[in-house]
């Protein structure tokens, strides 16, 4: 028996807390923390890429992180040509003002690893290779990364 009365919600509350697990395991206990990352990680990594990868990116993802991943998306206004990784992570850092002080940097790699750990490799490979190769640089090498 479902406790939200549709299994597809627990799935993606189960599935989204996998998520959140790992990114918490670099970041600390912090639910929130980890959510708020995810969030802002995600949303800025789709506004740097096409918008058919974005689309297939997003695909790929959970329904509950898909709803976070699409938050204020405007794919006229796309991609993003920053080419910086300083450029990457200044939105990044502004989504995490709330709580405790977090390394966008950290942060990233943290949310990089948890999505090259549950999308396809292919999906993988293609999103990390339309990034700029200083920020292909905080995507892990491998999924064991």
């Amino acid at each position: 028996m479902s406790a939200n009365g549709l299994e597809v919600f627990d799935k993606t509350v189960q599935i989204t807390n996998i998520w959140l697990n790992e990114i918490m395991d670099g970041l600390g206990p912090d639910r929130k923390l980890a959510w708020h990352a995810l969030g802002a990680v995600l949303r800025t990594l789709r506004d740097r890429l096409p918008a058919d990868l974005a689309a297939n990116l997003g695909a790929e993802l959970p329904l509950l992180i898909r709803g976070a991943y699409y938050d204020q998306y405007q794919p006229s206004n796309l991609p993003n040509r920053d080419r910086s990784v300083e450029e990457f992570l200044n939105p990044i850092a502004e989504g995490l003002k709330i709580g405790r002080q977090v390394d966008a940097g950290d942060a990233t790699k943290l949310v990089f690893k948890a999505l090259a750990h549950h999308i396809d490799l292919g999906q993988s490979a293609k999103v990390r290779g339309a990034l700029p190769k200083e920020v292909q640089a905080l995507w892990p090498d491998s999924v064991g990364a």
